[in-house]
Parts: C-alpha cells; structure tokens; sequence
C-alpha cells in the first residue's frame, strides 16, 4: 500500500484511498524483498545512504554511533532521520539522552544492509569498532557483542577473535549456552584463516577448552571431547604441560560423563602426574576432584567421601579460578565435591553428616545466585532424602533442582534430576505429576545415549523403575531395570540398586521361581556389601525376608526382617523400619 501511495497509482488518504489507473495496470512485485527495494530506491540519495549506514550499525541503531559515521552535519542528519521515520522505515525508540532508532522490520533491514556493496560494509563495520573504542575506552566488556559482531564482519580478525572470545565468555557466565557456543566457534573459525603463531596457536587452545565446557553441559559430551583431544593437541606443540594438564583434567570429566571408566583414570593419573614436578597447586585439586568423581562412579564410597573432604582443605581461594575453567566455572569445584559427598554419604547411610553437608551445600549455592550450583545443591540433598525416604522433602529439592535445570536448559543435568523426581512423587501417590515426571525422564535418558553419554543413567533408569513399580506399571518397570543392568556393567553400586529393584518387581507380581527371585537380592548384596551400602543392604534383607515369609521359612524371614530392623533404626529410616516391622507381626 506504502508503493501504491509513493508511486500514485493511489491517492487520497487512510481510509479513503481510490486508484489513478485502472487495476490491472497495476504491476506487484514478486517478494517483499523488491517492493523494500523499490522503496528505499525512491529515497533521495542523501536518506537512502543514511538509512544504509544505519543498517550497518544494526537493527538497533544508537544515534552516538549513527553520527560519526554518517559523516552529515547535525541538522542534516537530524532531517534525514525524520524522513525515515516518515517513510516508516525506522521508528525512535530511546529518548535523550540515550537517543535510539529502530528499524520497523527484519526485512528493511536486511535489504537496506544488503543494498550495499560489500567492501563499503567492510569499511563501515571497521568505523563502527573504531567509534566503540573511542567511546567507551573504560566500559569496553559492556559492549564486546557489538564489538564482535563488527569486528567480525569488518575482517579485524586479530580483534574479532579476542571480541568474540569475550562474549562467549559472558554469555557462558550468564548460561546462555547455546549462544556462548556461537561466539566461541566463531572465534576459531577466524582463527583458521590467521596465520600461524604462538599467540594465535593459544588462543585455538582457550576457545577450544572453553567450547568443551558448554558442550558438555548441553550434553553434547561426544563433541566435548573432541575439543579437548585438539586442545591437547595444541597444547603438545606450545610444548606447555600446564595447559596440557588442564586439559587431561577436563578430559576425565568428559569420559566419565561417557562411562568411560578406565580412560577417565588414565587421563586423570596424567593430570596428577604433570601437577606434580610443576607444583601446580590448583591443577593437583582439580583432577583430585576428577578422582573422586571416579570413586563415586565406580561405587567406592568411602574413598570419594575421604578424598572430596581432604580436597576440601583451605588452599589459596583464588588458585583454581586462575584456571579459568569453563565447565568448573558454571560448577565450582567446591559446590561439586559437597555435591559428591552427599551423594556417596546417602548411598552409605550416613544420613546426619549428608544432612550437615546439605546445609552448607545449599547455602553457597544460593548465595552464588548461579543455577548450576543451585540446580547441584538442591538434587543431591534431594537424593540424600529419596534414599533415607523422606518423600515429601525430597520432592520439594528435586523440584527446585529441576526447575533451576529447566529455566536455564542445562541438558547435562537433566536426567539426573527427573527420574529421582519422579520416584519421589510416585511414592506421594501424586500419580500424573509422577507419570509426566516418568515419560520425560526416559525421553532425556533416551537422548543422552544417542549422543553417546552414561553419566549417571543406570540410577535414572532404576529410580524411573521405582517410579514405574509404584504406579502400577510392572511392565514398564522390568524394561527399565533391564536398561538400569545393562548400562551399569562399570557402575557396580548403580548395578546393586538394578539387581534389587528387578528383586522387588518379581516379588510384586508373586509369580515365577522363587529361587531366581532370590538370586536378584544376593546378587544386589553381593555388589552392596563391599560398598558399605548400608541402606540397599537393609532393603535386600526386606526382601529376602518377605520371600523367605512367603515360602514358610519362618526362622531366614525373622532373621532377614530383624537385620533390617536394626539397620533401618540406626541409620533413622521411619518409613522403612515401619514396613519391616509390619512384615514381622505378619509372621506372628
């Protein structure tokens, strides 16, 4: 209608326009894109090379940028804006002193900024870094994603690689993950076509390790280790054991993350052994931390929770912050190492050192304001309850964990959260929050093994089980306790749970041979007992002792039932001890 109206074919105004040529010599253009064109086209010269520049500038366009570029004299520029916004091109849309114009569509600007030729851009953007820096030498990291951006398409690529570096960095820091990724991958495809040099070859290592960091918490742990493999790779020809450290520490991260037990401690020995003649403080507590981690995951207990707490002893507060580590700088190492302590201390059953732990936990974590703490604190005291079987307490932290998880999309730590939540809410007969919690849990279970990952998986599939068990699903229960087997062949103290919780399905359904029921509960003890695992050892002897009550064995089923009875009152387990005592009166 705009076109109409500038080129007379209507006449008239809003409301009351009529034709001055009959309609089918009316010619319409075939996009949007040409009738922009032919617009701006009609522009006086002088408005159309403004409108131009200031697509350069973006699509928010400061008028204290605007102005030394434009290269007109106040009153001219002044004009020319008003004939913009008269053609509703552009609209203001900040007032002084901070004056802003817009452009009215994402299409006038891109035909306005594509109408000009390419080495015009170039030469712009150039100006446009240039008037940044001028403007704001003492605020320059308030501006860095303009400063990027420009410096990027006006070919600074020296610049634009620092530029894009720090605004990855500050997109990392607020968790936008996705777009920290962008600017960092857009560093190191500068970084190709720059020549090659020491300076050059260490910033391909720092954009590298920095990419790792937030591809791992998108969960996308495969390419995550692909950077760091290159990263070392770089590091072996700057001929720096340092960096080659870091990375070794970060690549045990990533093969845990993908269960890989046994190249995760290689990697790590690795770390420890470069610390060692460096005297590198920070990189020997970081791949200690890595250590322990390993202990967790491999079902040595005891070991994590005694190493976690001597790692936890004063150092020098700044010393593993210099690292600059972009997956512990989402996770602090000691918010992680109080995460696995609690973690290890539930599956032991020292519940009132998890609960001090808890505390600490959490207050630092709020106190940080940052999700990934937040998110850890609150699912790892959440499984201390789940496991003691305090549902409702466990609901409330698993809940607050999956909604810091949620509202910033880490996929990293999503199935660790959702299938312990739905267990919990299962056990609190909340049945559709629990079925949704269910479907879910598997879905993210599901896409964590497409893109290669483990991670804590075999729990997840055994708490979705529980989940499944309690709301009447046995079907769907034994699927999920057959995946809970398979994917804990390197994760004895996740397999015991598999083999327990396939116990408890067979007894619920009171059919098939008693004999290969009670092999899942030895099985289970078998893998618990070495461990210290005191509450799945409790569970297991329920168990047998409700087989063994089924099958007339009054004496094994009194015996069973009272070593859980004693084990549950020790550890503080009500609800427990409540059904095993229940069990009992029911031999009489």
């Amino acid at each position: 209608m705009r076109t109409l109206v500038e080129t007379k074919l209507l006449i008239g105004e809003r409301g009351r326009y009529h034709l001055t040529q009959p309609v089918h010599a009316v010619q319409v253009p075939a996009t949007v894109q040409a009738v922009l064109a032919a617009r701006i086209d009609r522009l006086a010269p002088v408005d159309k090379r403004l409108l131009q520049v200031a697509a350069v500038v973006g699509k928010d366009v400061p008028l204290v940028l605007l102005q030394p570029i434009a290269e007109l004299p106040e009153e001219a520029l002044r004009r020319g804006l008003d004939h913009l916004q008269a053609a509703e091109l552009l609209q203001e849309t900040g007032l002084y002193p901070d004056i802003e114009y817009s452009f009215k569509h994402a299409l006038t600007h891109e035909v306005a900024y594509g109408g000009l030729l390419s080495d015009h851009r170039r030469e712009l953007h150039g100006r446009i870094v240039a008037t940044i820096e001028a403007l704001h030498p003492d605020r320059i990291g308030a501006e860095t994603e303009r400063l990027a951006y420009h410096a990027l398409r006006g070919e600074l690529r020296e610049k634009a690689v620092g530029y894009l570096r720090q605004a990855g960095t500050k997109a990392a820091e607020r968790s936008a993950l996705q777009d920290a990724r962008l600017w960092f991958e857009q560093g190191l495809n500068v970084l190709k076509v720059l020549p090659e040099s020491r300076s050059n070859l260490e910033q391909g290592f720092e954009l590298r390790r920095q990419i790792s960091g937030e591809l791992t918490l998108l969960n996308e742990t495969r390419q995550a280790l692909q950077r760091l493999q290159e990263a070392e790779a770089l590091a072996c020809r700057l001929k720096d054991d340092r960096r080659r450290g870091l990375v070794c520490a970060l690549m045990t991260a990533t093969h845990i993350q993908l269960g890989e037990l046994d190249d995760g401690l290689v990697t790590c020995e690795r770390a420890l052994t470069i610390a060692g003649p460096l005297g590198d403080l920070s990189l020997r507590v970081v791949a200690t931390t890595y250590r322990v981690q390993l202990h967790y995951m491999s079902g040595d207990y005891d070991r994590a929770v005694e190493l976690a707490i001597d790692n936890l002893a004063p150092f020098p507060p700044d010393a593993v912050s210099q690292l600059g580590m972009s997956a512990q700088r989402a996770i602090p190492r000691e918010h992680f190492e109080r995460n696995l302590i609690i973690l290890s201390l539930a599956q032991l059953g020292r519940f009132a050192e998890g609960a001090q732990y808890e505390a600490d936990a959490i207050q630092l974590a709020e106190r940080t304001q940052n999700a990934f703490c937040i998110g850890i604190a609150h699912r790892a005291a959440g499984i201390l309850h789940l496991v003691k079987s305090d549902w409702l307490k466990a609901s409330l932290l698993l809940e607050r964990a999956s909604s810091e998880f949620h509202r910033r999309n880490i996929a990293l730590f999503l199935p660790t959260v959702i299938p312990p939540y739905a267990w919990a809410l299962a056990q609190l007969d909340r049945r559709n929050e629990a079925l949704n919690q269910l479907r879910e849990g598997e879905q993210l279970l599901q896409l964590q093994a497409e893109k290669g990952g483990v991670g804590d998986s075999p729990w997840g599939y055994h708490a979705l089980g529980r989940a499944a068990l309690l709301l009447g699903q046995p079907s769907d229960a034994r699927r999920l306790a057959d995946l809970a087997v398979k994917s804990s062949q390197r994760h004895p103290g996740f397999g015991a749970h598999a083999q327990h919780l396939l116990g408890d399905i067979a007894t619920h359904l009171q059919h098939g041979d008693s004999e290969h029921v009670e092999g899942h509960y030895r099985q289970a003890l078998a893998l618990a007992e070495p461990r210290g695992m005191r509450p799945l050892i409790a569970h297991c002897h329920l168990g047998l002792g409700k087989l063994h009550g089924r099958r007339g064995h009054r004496k094994q089923a009194q015996d069973d039932l009272t070593t859980a009875m004693a084990m549950y009152r020790e550890m503080g387990m009500t609800y427990w001890l409540e059904q095993a005592e229940g069990d009992l009166r029911q031999l009489g």
